[in-house]
């Protein structure tokens, strides 16, 4: 079937929108009509060539909309489900089996091969352009900067059909990130600090979540302070000015001595130096943002032999089975406010939408597709 897709061409080129050709779902496959998606940082460095999606490609993966059709076996759903766009996995490998499919074994080739990784048809590509040639897709398992997609069933996230859908694309990457290095990752315990380095949608996200748990002290560092405002308002007890001289000395103030746990948002090597160094004996340093590709952090030896952690998380860690559904409950009953932090752009207008993210003018844009 012919589909409208917001297609990168090359490194560093603006997306076009154009006509694509999408073959139909295979055993496994939905076909997913996209309602809206949202736009993350991920895109972005995916277009300026950090992560190797093969290109001409698809991006998108924060997707969100109704399934349209389904391939063979599968019973999980229907044509007329209302779902959310979860991350690709093979459901095999040992991380997988233990219940962390964010770091399923084929976690590269699911996410940016620009083919099915998996399955009978591992190795095609559903996406084509009127003469044939092959155009990447499968981003993240879905490639949602196009009117339809093809997921694999397993990665979708089933929800309530009275629920807004145009606005929970973002639940399946960007805030469930923030949402989830506080909730799968960190697990404060009563009375205990968190550390927020970068007040974007995923920082933010990891501040409200942070405000639903026991940690009695949570500290938001920012460049801007209009973010640093928004900070307080959905959580931060603390917030810290990126640029004042005292960084350190204000947090460990804030924390009563060294923090419990710093969750570093910005992916900006200085930043995620400073980060590292902010805890001390027990305490846990939590990268998220994400740097360039090839970037590198020293850590000092001596002090990282104290009980100290830096540990990584993709995507908030745990299952979207699990995570999507409760943050939309807590987003009902009033404690996840993320919908306060989207600005809404149409599909022709994503290179302005990721342009505004780049510049702080928005903090997460969420492209309008189709009405449900």
């Amino acid at each position: 079937m012919e589909i409208t897709a917001a297609v990168a061409e090359e490194i560093g080129a603006p997306l076009s929108i154009e006509t694509v050709d999408l073959d139909e779902p295979g055993p496994g496959e939905v076909r997913v009509r996209l309602v809206a998606t949202g736009v993350c940082h991920t895109d972005a460095i995916t277009r300026d060539g950090h992560l190797p999606l093969p290109l001409p490609g698809v991006l998108g993966h924060e997707g969100a909309g109704v399934v349209d059709a389904v391939g063979d076996g599968v019973t999980s759903v229907e044509e007329g489900d209302h779902v959310v766009m979860g991350w690709p996995f093979c459901g095999e490998c040992r991380n997988c089996l233990r219940g962390e499919p964010r770091y399923c074994d084929q976690l590269g080739p699911a996410v940016a091969a620009g083919v099915r990784f998996t399955g009978p048809l591992a190795g095609t590509g559903a996406y084509h352009r009127a003469d044939g040639s092959h155009i990447s897709g499968h981003f993240f398992g879905q490639s949602s900067f196009a009117t339809y997609s093809i997921a694999l069933a397993s990665s979708l996230v089933r929800v309530d059909r009275d629920l807004p859908l145009e606005l929970l694309g973002p639940l399946a990457c960007g805030i469930s990130t923030g949402a989830g290095a506080v909730l799968n990752t960190a697990r404060p315990e009563p009375g205990e600090s968190i550390v927020v380095f970068g007040a974007g949608a995923v920082g933010l996200a990891a501040v409200m979540a942070a405000r639903n748990t026991p940690a009695t002290t949570i500290v938001a560092i920012d460049l801007n302070e209009s973010r640093l405002d928004l900070a307080r308002r959905y959580g931060a007890t603390h917030t810290v000015l990126a640029t004042a001289d005292d960084v350190a000395d204000s947090v460990r103030e804030a924390c009563g001595g060294d923090p419990d746990y710093v969750i570093e948002c910005t992916g900006v090597i200085s930043v995620v130096e400073q980060a590292v160094g902010l805890i001390g004996m027990l305490g846990t340093c939590i990268l998220v943002g994400g740097a360039p590709a090839g970037a590198s952090f020293e850590v000092a030896h001596q002090p990282a032999l104290w009980g100290t952690r830096i540990v990584g998380t993709l995507g908030g860690s745990g299952t979207s089975a699990r995570l999507i559904p409760a943050l939309i409950a807590l987003h009902a009953q009033g404690r996840f406010p993320f919908d306060e932090l989207v600005r809404f752009y149409e599909l022709a207008d994503v290179e302005q939408a990721m342009a505004d993210s780049a510049s702080g003018e928005v903090i997460k844009p969420i492209l309008r597709i189709s009405p449900v």
